[in-house]
């Protein structure tokens, strides 16, 4: 690896998503989460061949989900797992399939670049409103017996359209990345760094000032844009399931958008174009790190993995700018 205490290239922070991880819901076996791994590195590898710079993040629901299971189907064998542990436990697993899938591209390449994951902490507000109204979905969908025993034990749990029963946990909002400043140095010694996985470990001081995990979830993509905020990122990415934002999405009307300013995208956020817990925290996200930008030539791009050099080239994805 080449020391990079100067260097000039640009720096891209890349948020990848489920699909990036779990390409086939109906496969979501390990073998086959190596299968889209190593194809989201060969992109990554692409970009930073081509001389970026990056900070990657990434999702994690169907993990938890996944171990939420194994403690439900162990729970009267084992003890059980408490939510900030299990995105401890992502952040490590899912940060190894993609560092060694990383390292592996850039050992065939010739790249002399290697790649780090830093498990990462999040401060949320303890006294956060979210905390008092949770709705994040998290696990599997329960039948109504098990969603009686689950809300007796002091989960809330909510009907999800008729499709069943889930908890739900709090999704309060990202206030302050605790190991920034590691990854900031990771990034200045030319390390690819991995990192704020699943949104980060969800913490909060106690009166001693003392971080502690609490039970709730942070949205990926708001951790992200905070996180390329504070490392003055060139670009923030999303890569997501569709190639470009739609308008109208999912009707008649429905319009790709190729290109928006912070104030087209507030004024069709406001319109309600962008749904909860898809895209409208995808656009936020983006909005937050356009309002710091290190300068006017930085911008936000959204699209899907296989199109990501595309999109880097302006063929297509959605781009936002300041």
């Amino acid at each position: 690896m080449t020391p990079s205490q100067n260097d000039a290239t640009p720096l891209a922070v890349i948020a990848i998503g489920g699909n990036s991880l779990i390409k086939d819901r109906s496969q979501p076996q390990v073998h086959h989460q190596w299968d889209a791994v190593r194809e989201t590195a060969g992109h990554i590898a692409n970009m930073i061949q081509a001389g970026w710079r990056a900070v990657i993040t990434h999702g994690n629901g169907p993990q938890v989900g996944f171990i939420l299971r194994r403690n439900e189907l162990a729970m009267h064998e084992v003890h059980t797992t408490p939510l900030d542990v299990i995105v401890a436990d992502t952040q490590g697993s899912i940060g190894y399939m993609l560092q060694q899938a990383l390292n592996n591209e850039f050992y065939q390449r010739g790249i002399e670049r290697q790649c780090v994951t830093i498990v990462t902490q999040v401060r949320v507000d303890a006294n956060d409103p979210a905390f008092q109204h949770p709705t994040k979905p998290i696990g599997g969908f329960l039948d109504e017996a098990a969603a009686a025993r689950f809300a007796a034990e002091g989960w809330p749990v909510i009907e999800d359209a008729g499709r069943g029963w889930r908890r739900v946990v709090a999704s309060p909002k990202p206030q302050e990345i605790i190991e920034i400043e590691a990854i900031r140095q990771a990034v200045a010694a030319g390390w690819i760094v991995i990192a704020v996985g699943g949104g980060g470990i969800p913490v909060a001081r106690n009166r001693r000032g003392e971080l502690r995990g609490v039970p709730a979830v942070i949205d990926k993509d708001l951790a992200s844009g905070l996180l390329a905020s504070q490392l003055q990122a060139d670009l923030f990415l999303i890569s997501t399931g569709v190639e470009k934002v739609m308008l109208y999405f999912g009707q008649p009307q429905e319009r790709p958008l190729d290109r928006m300013n912070r104030e087209e995208a507030r004024r069709y956020l406001a319109e309600g174009h962008f749904a909860p817990g898809s895209m409208r925290p995808k656009i936020e996200a983006c909005l937050a790190f356009l309002d710091q930008a290190p300068h006017s030539d930085a911008y936000a791009l959204i699209t899907n993995p296989e199109n990501l050099e595309r999109a880097l080239h302006g063929e297509t994805g959605t781009r936002l700018v300041r």
